[in-house]
């Protein structure tokens, strides 16, 4: 459709259709689900039946038969047959499941994440999804948060690095391809900085951290062309992100440029009432309109009030129109005007759901995002052929996707397939799975009286970790351990004398330091997804040479959670040997057990000759550093770049990740990696402006954010 086509459309439109493009409800609503009663829910949302035509979107629908039909019946009754849009929580693949994006992060490998999007926009596209709600691009920093789980990391730069590849797999060059879905990133904004870790909750920033760290993720979004962006369930400023104009109209649309669709996270308008903003669902629908909000998702306060507030002269018409105007033009760039159903295809659907190319790909991607924090003795990688003990409750178990994984009921294969298609003579032993606490369930039984029965094998396995269910969105924990009975199992094994490899499954970083006493080694397997019992197996007999590195810290302790590597130095800081009266604690180091950017391989690496050399003008500096590969293991090291600003007029962190990459090493070979340090890398806001300032600077390379050659300069 022409845009003098779309501007007519618009001008045709009546008010009231215009606030019903503005209103997205689930599927249920529009009679799809014969089983499903809308008398109640029509009620409840104050929602008349003849609203329901003219209502713009919905979300998770699944099936391209059903999809197909939706669509045809809404067009059908919609006075102009503008078509609907389908949105969906496709946010780590549909049916064939990647990596939870915590681990994706961990690969540090762009390439690999704009893959797995487009793997996972094939997939979903063919089911009739036409827009997908994410990348999550929130900045994360405490474990007890349940949605670490859905975003990179702990940094700014790996964020936004992996939610513009996100971005660009989704969206692709074409997003009107049959085999490509649109984007939408979230949740603008701050919402990693949930108070106490605990979800929905309050978020209290300031403006200099806001735009440096948390704000960087959804800028790489935006400049990567994402159709929609999300607000956030929290507080910024004491206002509710859903009706802040500062992120919307100054930040967003103004600073930035934003021009595609703004839409609210579920409920989050109604939700401004018991925040406390709005007394009731006609002034929370004032204040989302003000804010930029184009659709209001599982909430009619904009669709019942709308046109009240623009009747009494509280809301312009032509907030609505411009609403609207970002809604048509998003359906027109789909392609929706022309082919409604876009990519939905039943027998494309059968063809490409968890396809052996794409199962493939899933278990590359995941033996990419194991970590390995522990190799005492290089246990690992095992021998061929060797007698495994396999042990704990992750052992034998399918809930290994993560979560959001709303359409693939379990993994295909299992930890123990995956050692068994290694060769492996396999004994288990106390493999009770997990169960969600949200049900109750807070351990499996005792069941370490079994584990005499792994005496004679060469080394046990020991598969623990937290459930699926226990991660993920209003999933928030004060305690990170291992439940009683995995510690005890451990602690066990490790005095019968026998090798243990802890392999963790997490959807969160865990308090691990009470049992890494009792183990050999200890892999970092998150929730690998699909494929997570093959790419294991990979990882642990040396088929894959593990090369992630840790997006997340490890604390020490829950104690002191949030603990993360690009913090602010104080006035006080701890110089050798902790003392009375500086900046620690009494019975805990301030570092985190395993920093961000760890992670161990089967190779070994040495950095040596470090240089850094001005250009014409001092800037930008070019950084040189030679990495060999000391091993007879063949190998891929992510080569990480840190700066360190060490006086400015607003005081800096200690070092700030600003380029990485990774390079394959054959035994023996030594590479020179190259960095270019940018004046925009050694800029900073400065409560202002964003600012270069001269002075000295610290520049680091090196293996991880604590294991670094460091050279200064002044500019």
């Amino acid at each position: 459709m022409t845009e003098k086509e779309l501007r007519a459309l618009l001008a045709d439109m009546s008010l009231e259709e215009k606030l019903g493009e503005m209103t997205q409800l689930s599927p249920n609503f529009f009679g799809t689900e014969e089983s499903v009663d809308l008398t109640g829910p029509m009620q409840q949302m104050n929602l008349k039946p003849e609203d329901v035509p003219l209502l713009g979107s919905t979300l998770n629908a699944f099936g391209a038969e059903k999809i197909i039909e939706m669509q045809k019946h809404h067009m059908e009754l919609q006075p102009h047959h503008i078509p609907m849009l389908f949105m969906a929580d496709v946010i780590h693949g549909l049916k064939t499941i990647y990596p939870i994006p915590l681990a994706m992060g961990s690969s540090f490998n762009t390439d690999l994440m704009e893959e797995a999007a487009a793997m996972a926009a094939r997939e979903a596209a063919a089911t009739g999804v036409q827009l997908t709600f994410s990348p999550m691009a929130d900045l994360v920093r405490d474990p007890r948060w349940g949605r670490v789980m859905e975003s990179p990391g702990e940094d700014p730069l790996l964020i936004a690095r992996m939610t513009e590849a996100t971005v660009k797999g989704y969206q692709g060059e074409d997003v009107s391809a049959p085999d490509r879905i649109a984007s939408c990133f979230k949740h603008f904004g701050g919402y990693g900085a949930a108070e106490g870790g605990r979800d929905y909750n309050t978020v209290d920033v300031s403006d200099g951290m806001l735009r440096e760290f948390y704000l960087d993720g959804y800028k790489a979004a935006v400049d990567a062309g994402a159709a929609m962006g999300m607000t956030s369930f929290n507080t910024i400023d004491r206002i509710p992100a859903t009706g802040s104009q500062k992120l919307y109209r100054k930040i967003l649309r103004d600073e930035w440029g934003f021009d595609g669709v703004a839409i609210t996270d579920f409920d989050a308008v109604n939700e401004m009432i018991p925040h406390g903003l709005a007394a009731d669902g006609k002034e929370a629908a004032k204040y989302a309109l003000k804010a930029g909000v184009d659709i209001e998702m599982m909430s009619t306060h904009i669709l019942n009030y709308g046109k009240e507030l623009v009747r009494s002269g509280e809301i312009d018409e032509k907030l609505i129109d411009e609403a609207v105007w970002r809604i048509l033009k998003l359906k027109n760039k789909l392609g929706l005007f022309e082919n409604p159903f876009k990519g939905a295809d039943p027998e494309k659907e059968k063809e490409l759901h968890q396809c052996a190319a794409h199962m493939a790909l899933a278990r590359e991607i995941s033996a990419r995002c194991v970590v390995l924090l522990k190799n005492e003795g290089k246990i690992l990688p095992l021998k061929k052929g060797a007698k495994v003990g396999l042990a704990g409750p992750f052992a034998n178990s399918l809930s290994v996707l993560g979560g959001w994984s709303i359409i693939a009921a379990s993994g295909s294969t299992t930890l123990l397939q995956g050692l068994t298609e290694h060769g492996a003579e396999v004994k288990m032993a106390m493999t009770e799975e997990l169960k969600p606490m949200q049900m109750g369930f807070f351990d499996v039984s005792d069941q370490t009286a079994e584990l005499e029965t792994l005496a004679d094998c060469d080394v046990v396995i020991a598969a623990v970790g937290e459930h699926p269910d226990d991660t993920g969105e209003s999933a928030s924990r004060t305690i990170l351990r291992l439940s009683h009975n995995q510690e005890k199992m451990l602690e066990r094994l490790h005095d019968m004398g026998k090798k243990v490899v802890a392999v963790i499954f997490s959807g969160r970083p865990l308090e691990i330091r009470p049992v890494l006493p009792f183990c050999d080694a200890v892999v970092q397997a998150w929730f690998l997804g699909s494929e997570a019992g093959p790419a294991i197996g990979d990882v642990l007999f040396g088929d894959v040479n593990p090369s992630a590195r840790l997006s997340m810290s490890f604390p020490q302790t829950v104690g002191q959670v949030p603990v993360y590597y690009n913090h602010m130095n104080t006035g006080r800081p701890v110089v050798g040997k902790p003392h009375r009266y500086v900046s620690c604690y009494l019975d805990c180091p301030n570092e985190p057990l395993f920093p961000f950017g760890y992670g161990l391989s089967y190779s070994e690496y040495h950095y040596q000759n470090l240089k850094v050399e001005k250009t014409e003008g001092g800037l930008p500096l070019k950084v040189s550093v030679e990495v060999e590969n000391t091993s007879d293991v063949a190998g891929r090291e992510t080569v990480q770049l840190y700066i360190h600003d060490v006086a400015a007029s607003v005081v800096r962190p200690v070092k700030e990740l600003k380029d990485f990459t990774q390079i394959d090493l054959a035994p023996g070979e030594k590479k020179t990696v190259t960095f270019a340090v940018t004046t925009e890398m050694l800029s900073f806001w400065n409560n202002e402006a964003f600012v270069f300032e001269h002075g000295d600077f610290e520049i680091m390379v090196g293996h991880s954010s604590d294991e670094v050659l460091t050279e200064k300069v002044t500019l």
